[in-house]
């Protein structure tokens, strides 16, 4: 069974094209620790079925993340809601964390698997 987890915030680049938006996506587990995957290890576990993603919104709005791909076949992040660009995920705040290098989600017993540490009950 794939573990279901809340984005609260991403780590953007100032490129254009919609896989190439998002570097990483974060947030935190039920403990409190912070997480990180990059943004191709997310899509990488979404199409495995390890792990499935959501974004909740303003007014109870909660929405799924997905898998799309772009018309030269690069695989991206976006909610069910976005169209070609991943709206939703890019009005997210940015981390507030300093280190971003590729995590995956602590439990998952994937290689190279680290938290990059509890935020001491902070939202991010």
């Amino acid at each position: 069974m794939a573990r279901y987890l809340r984005i609260r915030c991403i780590v953007k680049t100032e490129r254009t094209g919609a896989h190439e938006r998002i570097n990483a996506i974060c947030g935190l587990t039920p403990d409190g620790s912070h997480w990180t995957l990059t943004h191709e290890d997310a899509v990488s576990q979404v199409e495995n079925g390890i792990c499935r993603f959501y974004l909740d919104r303003p007014r109870d709005q909660r929405y799924d993340v997905i898998v799309a791909m772009d018309v030269r076949a690069h695989r991206y992040l976006k909610t069910v809601e976005d169209r070609e660009q991943p709206d939703q995920l890019l009005y997210l705040p940015a981390c507030p964390h300093v280190v971003h290098t590729p995590y995956s989600v602590p439990g998952q017993g994937v290689v190279g698997a680290k938290l990059v540490g509890n935020t001491g009950g902070r939202a991010a």
